[in-house]
């Protein structure tokens, strides 16, 4: 459809921010995290937050709000979101631009990930 998408773990995105802040590409990363007409933060939740990341990621938040999508993945309920980011404030101020305005979907049984290792198991037994 021509439209920019950009995919990165939550995880990785914290570890970019950290060298951009250190190298001075900072603003560059943003510069590009805002460009993408769709960000796709995947693996919300892996650990809890540390400061920094919990204001990197608002800072992320903050700039796409209303201008881009933003699409966030997590194997953790919303309802537990503000017991990983730690800062009920920012926490909040994340929710409200994240969640308030959002299509929800919750997905229900296995992973696929297990259901195609126990497809290759099962056919590596047949062998």
């Amino acid at each position: 459809m021509g439209l920019s998408a950009f995919y990165i773990r939550l995880p990785r995105l914290f570890q970019e921010q950290a060298i951009a802040k250190a190298d001075g590409s900072y603003p560059k990363l943003m510069k590009r995290l805002l460009k993408a007409k769709v960000l796709i933060i995947d693996d919300l939740g892996l650990a809890p937050m540390t400061a920094v990341e919990r204001r990197d990621l608002l800072e992320v938040v903050e700039d796409r709000h209303g201008l881009a999508s933003t699409i966030v993945t997590s194997q953790v309920p919303i309802e537990l979101w503000h017991e990983n980011i730690r800062d009920p404030t920012i926490a909040d101020a994340m929710l409200d631009r994240l969640v308030h305005n959002a299509h929800k979907i919750h997905l229900k049984g296995e992973s696929m990930r297990k259901l195609r290792s126990n497809l290759t198991i099962q056919s590596n037994k047949r062998k």
